[in-house]
């Protein structure tokens, strides 16, 4: 009712100033009076204005947003009360007038926002007790909650209330803008101590990469490293000081490796036995961190072991004698079938310094005894199958597998063992039938 009256007003007004002018005209009045009457007819719109602004702004009854008291109503009948306190439904009010957020009452649950703030931390707390805030998603979660709270307004009725809401976040942007120059400023004040810190570990920093250039031994490396941390620098610093620990590592172990297969060949291939042992005692001492990766005591154990199993006087006999002369008799004795006198001189062998020579020739013999004994095997089998009185097809077969009995008591090691062994079990079979 009041906007309706608020928009007659300056209309009759200007219709009441405008005949005023009209008729002055016509009547040819002087130029003072004509002045005179046109400011009054401009007055007068003012004054109409004016009025109709304050006929707007009056409240009419039961759309004021805050709740009427009993000191202002002393007398009020039920109905009364129940509607005197409650907010208007959506109007075209003033922006002053409008409902605020806080004087809207909750009709329905509003979405909360997911983002637990985080105090500020008192003066002595350490900084990396706080919960990290991600910004990639505090920020989203920010508006989904603001959104959710103009629209848990708009459903409740309160429309205007819900538009004013929205455009004050809507217009956040010089906010964001200090939030960047703020940004930039902490940046650059970061950097400049980090820079002024580095300064005090570039000494380390450089031993330690020229020490991994150089591919120094992880122990040293190590020792470098775990100082620098000491120091407690940045975090960054931190986490490159630990991956240089692990490629000083990774140099360090495939440096021993190779060591290791050299002091193993030492003992299995030329039986330098005390060679050996004195350079895996080194090794060991070297090498304490990688005792697990290596199983160093594992070889040293075998070092002990071949260097007990060896006969002194046959290591003593070689001092004076060539082994090369040697292993090419043991090769003649096996092609003439002499597989003892062979085996007897290869095991001798194994104490020179051609030991590596005489392992594989001493696989050979194995290969070449136990074709043998198969050969034989297959002769008596054959046999067995031409016999019709089974007592005597059965003992042939027993004297079958005495060859492959032989060939897995001299070599048990042999590379046709798997072989040999199946042609056994093929054997025991027919015996059962």
């Amino acid at each position: 009712m009041s906007g309706k009256i608020a928009e007659k007003i300056p209309h009759r007004s200007s219709l009441i100033a405008h005949r005023s002018l009209l008729i002055a005209h016509r009547s040819n009045l002087s130029p003072i009076t004509y002045i005179y009457l046109l400011m009054k007819h401009f007055l007068l719109l003012l004054s109409a204005f004016a009025l109709a602004a304050c006929v707007a702004n009056a409240p009419a009854p039961g759309t004021s947003p805050e709740p009427v008291t009993d000191q202002d109503t002393p007398e009020q009948t039920g109905s009364e009360k129940s509607t005197l306190g409650q907010p208007a439904k959506a109007q075209a009010l003033d922006s002053y007038r409008l409902a605020t957020p806080e004087t809207v009452p909750s009709t329905e649950p509003v979405q909360q926002s997911s983002i637990d703030v985080v105090p500020v931390s008192e003066k002595g707390k350490d900084a990396q007790a706080q919960a990290p805030v991600d910004p990639y998603k505090a920020f989203p979660s920010l508006a989904e909650g603001v959104f959710a709270y103009a629209d848990a307004l708009y459903k409740a009725g309160f429309a205007d209330s819900a538009v004013a809401y929205l455009q004050r976040f809507r217009v956040i942007k010089p906010l964001w803008a200090q939030w960047e120059a703020k940004t930039d400023s902490m940046i650059f004040a970061f950097d400049k101590v980090r820079a002024e810190r580095a300064k005090r570990f570039e000494p380390l920093v450089l031993e330690i990469q020229n020490m991994n250039r150089a591919r120094a031994a992880y122990s040293m490396v190590a020792e470098t490293a775990d100082s620098l941390i000491a120091l407690a620098p940045d975090d960054s610093l931190t986490r490159w000081a630990i991956e240089q620990k692990q490629v000083a590592y990774k140099n360090t172990l495939a440096k021993a490796k190779k060591e290791y297969a050299e002091i193993k060949s030492l003992a299995d291939d030329k039986a330098q036995f005390a060679e050996a042992q004195k350079k895996v005692t080194e090794f060991q001492m070297r090498y304490r961190d990688f005792e697990a990766e290596l199983q160093i005591q594992a070889l040293v154990d075998h070092i002990r072991e071949l260097a007990q199993a060896t006969d002194a006087a046959a290591a003593k006999y070689w001092e004076s004698h060539d082994p090369a002369e040697a292993l090419a008799k043991a090769d003649e004795f096996i092609k003439a079938g002499k597989y003892k006198d062979a085996k007897e001189l290869l095991n001798k062998l194994k104490a020179s310094k051609l030991r590596k020579e005489a392992n594989a020739k001493y696989h050979e013999l194995a290969d070449a005894f136990c074709n043998t004994q198969r050969k034989e095997t297959s002769n008596l089998f054959a046999k067995a199958q031409k016999q019709k009185d089974p007592d005597k097809k059965r003992e042939l077969l027993k004297q079958a597998i005495a060859p492959l009995d032989k060939c897995m008591s001299e070599y048990p090691d042999n590379s046709q063992k798997k072989t040999v062994v199946e042609n056994r079990q093929f054997l025991e079979k027919e015996i059962q039938k």
